[in-house]
């Protein structure tokens, strides 16, 4: 098992010294493997697991080490945060395993000075008849915060947003690896024939609460298998499909996507329009080339990619519906990418001002009668219903379109009807948020 271990904490250490994204860095490594599927899930748990809990790690850490975590070689913290995680959370890892190869890994990277150091505090944890302290309760963000591994300004912020029972359910969701949610592709099939295509291939495919909206299961890569290379359906979280439905994009509507990378939504309306026109705006070529390979591959002709700065005053195609899904600050999708966590700066208080402007700017180009939404993939208020009021205060021409809940999608909190806030432990959805306005005749 060394060489596992040893991808493992490669990965780790790429995504602590490059700030790279976690998904990416472990696509990049396996990749370059020839390890089994069982071995590559045992990576995948071990890295995933450790950038979850990075904070209960650091803090079991604390309580069994003799020297400050501080004061710890980051490759040392590495090392430990990996066998901690396995002797804490992992059971079908033996003690003496997680030990013994934690003491090879240290000598295979020449650590032969910490390797005592090592042994000795993770001996000390299995001797231990509590390997998982926790904070005194009494003291309920602390606690929380070491509990879920998720900082305190992230658990204050939700507590004092929505309530305490609100931010534990959230927090409580946020772990594990997410559902895998695909839209089928309407303009080839339907989801009957895409769930038989899907289960010759060997994945289980079930229906949603959601219409066109399906749950893989799937343990290979895929964007091989021959129902994604025909362009059968995209992957989509069930949020952001839920937006394109508040959206409402119909046949022969002109749609402007201006955030609209890396596509989903795009593809998403594209289907719903038909023989109308759907225009997707972003800042990076690159992503652009994307979407419109996607589109390509799905059969949607009627994408057009336009190069664009949503926060400028560049013009945009009138439009009858316009979706603004505004660059934030992730926090709703922290179980995809769990390093946001640990972010020095997530923008919850700087990004609004940006967000705002996207949304006053391509405002000017819904047509009168038209639909335009605002979303993110957070949970902030201060980005969400904050921005959402703010337009309206300053924005008469437009007014409050109230949002019909899909059958079975519930509502977590109060709030405004045209505002939909969608928590992970209510939908199984990530965290995301929609708001939606119409022009005035």
């Amino acid at each position: 098992m060394t060489n596992t271990r040893y991808i493992v904490y490669k990965a780790l250490m790429r995504v602590e010294s490059d700030g790279a994204y976690s998904n990416l860095v472990l696509d990049e490594v396996l990749s370059q493997t020839e390890l089994d599927i069982r071995d590559k899930a045992f990576v995948s748990n071990i890295f995933y697991g450790v950038l979850e809990r990075r904070i209960t790690l650091d803090y079991i850490i604390r309580r069994f080490s003799s020297v400050r975590l501080k004061k710890i070689e980051p490759e040392v913290l590495a090392i430990l945060r990996m066998s901690v995680y396995q002797l804490v959370f992992m059971d079908k890892v033996p003690d003496s395993a997680a030990v013994n190869e934690a003491v090879t890994l240290c000598k295979k990277l020449k650590l032969y000075r910490s390797s005592g150091f090592v042994n000795g505090l993770l001996r000390s944890i299995t001797r231990s008849e509590n390997r998982f302290p926790l904070p005194d309760e009494r003291g309920a963000v602390k606690y929380l915060s070491v509990k879920y591994s998720c900082p305190e300004p992230i658990v204050s912020l939700w507590v004092n947003d929505y309530s305490m029972e609100t931010a534990e359910g959230t927090l409580s969701a946020l772990f594990g690896r997410p559902p895998i949610f695909v839209r089928v592709n309407t303009l080839k099939t339907n989801e009957d024939e895409l769930i038989k295509k899907l289960s010759d291939e060997g994945v289980s495919a079930k229906k949603t609460l959601l219409e066109n909206c399906l749950e893989l299961s799937v343990t290979g890569s895929i964007t091989a298998l021959d129902a994604y290379k025909q362009g059968l359906f995209h992957v989509q979280d069930m949020s952001s499909q839920i937006c394109c439905e508040v959206l409402g994009a119909k046949p022969g509507d002109t749609v402007s996507d201006v955030c609209a990378a890396p596509g989903g939504k795009t593809l998403n309306i594209a289907q719903r329009a038909k023989n109308g026109r759907v225009f997707a705006y972003d800042i990076y070529e690159h992503k652009l080339r994307l979407i419109s390979n996607s589109a390509k591959r799905l059969g949607a002709l009627n994408v057009t990619t336009k190069l664009r700065d949503a926060s400028s005053d560049l013009p945009l195609e009138m439009s009858d519906r316009v979706l603004c899904d505004v660059p934030c600050s992730g926090l709703g999708v922290l179980r995809r990418k769990p390093e946001i966590r640990y972010k020095d700066d997530t923008g919850v208080d700087t990004l609004p001002e940006l967000q705002l402007k996207i949304l006053e700017s391509s405002a000017r180009f819904v047509k009168p009668g038209g639909v335009l939404v605002y979303s993110t993939c957070t949970l902030n208020k201060k980005e969400n219903n904050g921005n959402a009021e703010a337009f309206l205060a300053k924005h008469t021409e437009f007014e409050p379109l109230p949002i019909a809940l899909p059958n079975g999608i519930c509502r977590t909190i109060d709030e405004s009807e045209n505002c939909l806030t969608l928590f992970p432990q209510t939908n199984g959805t990530d965290g995301f948020f929609i708001a939606a306005f119409k022009r005035k005749e």
